[in-house]
């Protein structure tokens, strides 16, 4: 499995520093080649704790596709990690919707407008005829 996806200039980089490589030999079907090889590379980013592995036939080629999967879930969980930190500072900026984070009251019925800041009320049908300014 080859990641081809082409990458962005906002991706992470890994440092060769921050990553282990473990070479074993791969369990499983393929007889006394798979056994006795060790071709299996396992990379692990140490300050994420995330892990991939490749095992194929040829060492060189399992550790080109283990580092392309590697970088690929580096940068999935820092883009999660910066969409979650958007979504709670969009939260904060959009206030609960209470009666505080309100900045005027339009009343029709009483013929009123309302400033919460200020505490002031003005008259609906004079803001409407443009006689008064809403800056108070």
């Amino acid at each position: 499995m080859v990641v081809t996806e082409t990458r962005s200039e906002k991706e992470w980089v890994l440092k060769n520093a921050d990553i282990n490589v473990q070479v074993t030999k791969d369990s499983g079907p393929g007889g006394q080649h798979r056994n006795k090889t060790s071709s299996c590379i396992i990379m692990r980013h140490n300050p994420t704790g995330i892990t991939a592995k490749s095992a194929t036939k040829h060492q060189q080629k399992n550790r080109k596709i283990a580092r392309e999967l590697l970088e690929q879930r580096v940068n999935d969980l820092h883009t999660i990690k910066s969409m979650e930190l958007n979504r709670k500072i969009k939260r904060n900026l959009a206030g609960s919707g209470m009666r505080g984070d309100k900045i005027r009251t339009y009343r029709e019925q009483d013929n009123q407008i309302k400033d919460h800041r200020t505490n002031k009320n003005i008259s609906l049908h004079k803001v409407m005829r443009g006689e008064l300014n809403l800056l108070f």
